[in-house]
């Protein structure tokens, strides 16, 4: 490996009020290695990426790049210096195509109007060298996750990148596009770009890292060559414990058929049927596109039907809003837990108490003793970290915030619980207690629906698996049939 440090950093320390985000945190990085940042929620790696990327301003220490030395950094001082960075939000216009968003800002144009033709060129030469296919003139909302990520990585390519920071880069990603986007990384790799790479998921760490460095709560940990280190020690070095990253027994045995799908038709999805029973937790696994989350959209009235039954309890009903879905006791963990399953600016009391604040109301003043009762017993069932109720949602991690989204649903009686990508984008110890409070709540009767993209979690939690491809349910699969090769089968539409 070429020993040329690119980036230095130098007791790196960031105060927030209350908080001491960074520590005199001191890190180097090489050219054209892949160094991934690991750490648990709030260990400090967002603050410590937006620092170097001149996001926010840093308290004291030195950032060392290009044989220069800075106390703080700028946006556009860190892009003259080669840094890109891309977040876990998109930083994308939805309304311009991925031609302008990839070359917005810059001069593709030697007169006073910009050259639209030389844009696109430059745009197609960009995705042939990634080998994809997409339209330099789509607009940036209506392509799929996967494509907007291509778009993010086309724009750091565009602006002749050094150092690439990827910000859990995978979470929108189905199993075959997160090896497309390893392969354009080997390929910048090649070129001699560093690539900073934060994920939760430790085997691509272990796939695509040439270093590992590790945070905890705001300090420097350690650094380890990803050869020389195991999956052990990087979750004790990170939650500062030994850690089982198992998956939870469970006690007892599914019950009675809870929820029933018969020949469910729209929103894309097709004559699909299934049933999950109580105390069942049934995997929903497929490539993104497949319908999973269109399905869910369906069962939660935030779709419409177009034909087909739902039949819960032996009883059929119709569901043609969230309204109705929650009044039939089933509840939604959406997979955007920021845009679509929280408030951000209000209170965890408030966002744990807004789907039955009707029933927490006499004469349309909410009962405020009832609605603490409620908030705190399940604050403390599901162990959600916060100082107080009154705390701001987006203040929390992001554990913490998917804990609220389903204290929501508990809180509203849901007894079947369509858990959509329940662990994406939150840590290793948040993970096993969400794996734990998922087992609790099967164990208690509750029916769940489990849709996740991670195949450890769906062939380690699920009891049992139907998988969906291009809107069609192609394949039930039993425990004893579990593989990830013959379900990555079925999704790709092999059998």
């Amino acid at each position: 490996m070429n020993a040329k440090v690119v980036l230095s950093l130098e007791n790196i320390t960031k105060r927030y009020p209350g908080v001491l985000a960074l520590n005199k945190v001191s890190l180097d990085f090489i050219e054209g290695e892949v160094h991934a940042l690991l750490g648990e929620n709030g260990a400090g790696k967002s603050t410590l990426i937006k620092a170097v990327a001149g996001a926010i301003s840093i308290d004291s220490g030195f950032i060392h790049i290009g044989g220069q030395s800075y106390q703080q950094m700028t946006p556009q001082l860190s892009r003259g210096m080669g840094i890109e960075v891309i977040y876990q939000e998109f930083n994308l216009i939805p309304t311009m195509s991925a031609a302008e968003n990839i070359f917005l800002g810059d001069k593709v144009s030697n007169k006073r109007f910009v050259d639209y033709g030389t844009m696109r060129k430059k745009t197609r030469e960009i995705f042939e060298l990634f080998k994809v296919d997409i339209n330099p003139n789509a607009l940036v909302g209506e392509l799929s996750p996967a494509q907007k990520q291509i778009v993010e990585i086309a724009k750091a390519v565009s602006k002749k990148v050094k150092l690439l920071i990827m910000d859990e880069p995978s979470a929108p990603l189905s199993i075959s596009e997160v090896e497309r986007m390893f392969e354009i990384i080997k390929q910048l790799k090649e070129k001699g770009v560093t690539i900073i790479y934060i994920s939760h998921r430790l085997e691509e760490v272990f796939r695509i890292s040439d270093r590992v460095s590790v945070l905890r709560d705001g300090e420097y940990v350690d650094t380890k060559l990803t050869a020389n280190t195991n999956r052990k020690e990087l979750i004790s070095l990170m939650v500062g414990r030994e850690l089982k990253e198992t998956y939870p027994s469970r006690l007892n045995p599914p019950g009675s058929i809870a929820l029933e799908v018969k020949n469910l038709t729209g929103n894309g999805d097709r004559d699909i049927s299934f049933s999950v029973c109580k105390g069942e937790i049934l995997g929903i696994s497929g490539l993104v596109g497949a319908g999973r989350t269109e399905l869910a959209m369906m069962l939660i009235g935030a779709a419409p039907i177009e034909r087909g039954e739902i039949w819960i309890g032996g009883r059929q009903v119709k569901i043609r809003s969230p309204k109705e879905a929650i009044q039939n006791g089933i509840g939604l963990l959406t997979e955007d837990r920021k845009n679509k399953g929280l408030f951000l600016e209000l209170g965890v009391g408030w966002n744990i108490s807004f789907p039955i604040v009707r029933k927490l109301s006499n004469y349309g003043i909410v009962d405020q003793k009832s609605e603490k009762d409620i908030t705190e017993h399940y604050r403390e069932r599901i162990n959600i970290k916060t100082p107080n109720m009154e705390q701001l949602v987006i203040n929390l991690s992001g554990g913490n915030q998917q804990k609220v989204v389903l204290a929501k649903s508990l809180a509203a009686e849901s007894e079947i619980l369509i858990f959509d990508e329940p662990t994406r984008g939150i840590d290793v110890g948040a993970k096993q207690e969400i794996y734990q409070l998922m087992c609790e709540l099967a164990d208690n009767g509750n029916a769940i629906l489990m849709i996740t993209s991670d195949m450890e979690e769906l062939l380690g939690m699920s009891d049992r698996i139907i998988v969906l491809s291009e809107g069609k349910l192609v394949g039930e699969v039993q425990k004893e049939q579990f593989s990830q090769n013959y379900i990555l089968d079925l999704a790709s539409g092999i059998h």
